[in-house]
């Protein structure tokens, strides 16, 4: 996106979020604000035309994923997706969150005619279109959807779409768990950073963002109010604690078992179980932005220009599958995971310049470990490939 769209995006977003605090009131649930940041037509970062994936900041991309990082994670993936084919007597994938569609193409490239059909369901109208251009070659193959039909059945794929759904930000006080929202900063405006916004029925937490992209003072801040959530943590946490909860998340992942009459599911992102995500010395949350291959802590600013994620709570997505009768097939590191499915054989038959960007797949400190995958099933369980050492699930 050239630098004047960019700044007519987050200026035209940034007045459509006010509007939205305005009409609730004054104050508007993290949420709901991350949800419309990401996801607004046209406007939303995954909505808008910006570049979202890529290798370098050069590009114009904010960040790489798996897919376009190396195709061998495709073609590993892709082992376990015919496995759960076969085992559950389907013809059908879906993937969630195609991204540049490099997924799908390695998915496709691998699978051959043991797929009937490949429907990628995504909000984005612009990634849509890169997409349709990516996976040209099996146009007759490939479907697009906005929403969920009423059922389904096949094996379900998402790599990092978990972790893009919005989250409600809870904040950990002397009067216990309150939410955290986000409401316009007057104060700010009114030039004075050392007030705080006494006149307002929410109290106010100790950060401003300087963002002003309209030019109208426009910034935003935090603020807090009582609610009846709270986060998992075994004991009381430190007081300031800031952290996340997934309803959103946890509710698609329910919904999915609704309607998935037969078939399989896998998620790859980065997280951990619920008793590292909520261990007391993760006092600052995992709430992170990214832009240009480079992260923040600031989610007020720059409203559009930047992806907002949060790592995923797999203890709780684990139950809300389990809950609404899905069977957990596995939970491993990514590294594993890719291992189990083959991707050392991978590794042995490719040339350097294939074989150095796929270890970033294994290692710890890049996504081996920090990326984990769990696995569904509906209809019948088997032993999925992808778990066949290493397997974690205890640990949810």
């Amino acid at each position: 996106m050239h630098e004047h769209q960019s700044a007519s995006v987050s200026a035209a977003l940034l007045r459509l979020v006010r509007e939205a605090i305005a009409r609730n009131g004054g104050w508007l649930p993290f949420d709901r604000f991350m949800a419309m940041v990401l996801y607004a037509p046209g406007l939303g970062y995954y909505a808008n035309t910006g570049r979202k994936f890529g290798h370098l900041p050069a590009s114009g991309s904010d960040f790489v994923t798996a897919p376009e990082l190396s195709p061998l994670f495709g073609q590993a993936l892709a082992h376990q997706v015919a496995q759960a084919l076969q085992a559950t007597g389907t013809d059908e994938v879906w993937e969630f969150g195609a991204g540049s569609g490099a997924l799908a193409a390695q998915l496709l490239g691998s699978l051959g005619a043991s797929v009937r059909r490949y429907t990628i369901v995504d909000l984005s109208a612009s990634l849509r279109e890169r997409q349709q251009e990516a996976l040209r070659r099996w146009a007759g193959q490939v479907a697009w959807a906005d929403a969920l039909p009423a059922q389904m059945q096949g094996v379900v794929v998402g790599n990092e779409v978990l972790d893009a759904m919005p989250v409600q930000l809870l904040h950990f006080g002397a009067e216990g768990w309150q939410e955290r929202g986000v409401v316009v900063d007057n104060v700010a405006s009114a030039g004075d950073p050392d007030r705080r916004l006494g006149d307002h029925p929410a109290s106010i937490a100790n950060h401003r963002s300087a963002s002003d992209a309209a030019g109208d003072g426009a910034a935003f801040t935090w603020a807090d109010r009582a609610t009846t959530l709270s986060a998992p943590f075994e004991s009381p946490p430190p007081i300031g604690t800031v952290t996340e909860v997934h309803a959103q998340a946890e509710a698609f992942i329910a919904t999915l078992a609704e309607r998935l009459t037969r078939g399989a599911a896998f998620f790859i992102d980065y997280g951990f179980p619920q008793a590292e995500y909520y261990h007391p010395q993760r006092t600052g949350g995992t709430l992170m932005c990214h832009r240009a291959h480079c992260v923040d802590a600031d989610p007020l600013a720059d409203l559009g220009l930047k992806d907002i994620t949060a790592h995923v709570n797999f203890t709780g997505i684990a139950l809300a599958g389990q809950d609404a009768g899905l069977d957990v097939l596995g939970y491993t590191s990514q590294a594993r995971f890719l291992l189990n499915c083959g991707l050392g054989e991978l590794l042995q038959g490719a040339d350097v310049r294939a074989a150095v960007p796929a270890q970033k797949l294994l290692m710890e400190h890049e996504m081996g470990e920090l990326f984990k995958v769990i696995g569904f099933a509906k209809g019948g369980e088997f032993d999925a490939l992808g778990f066949s050492s290493g397997d974690r699930s205890h640990t949810l």
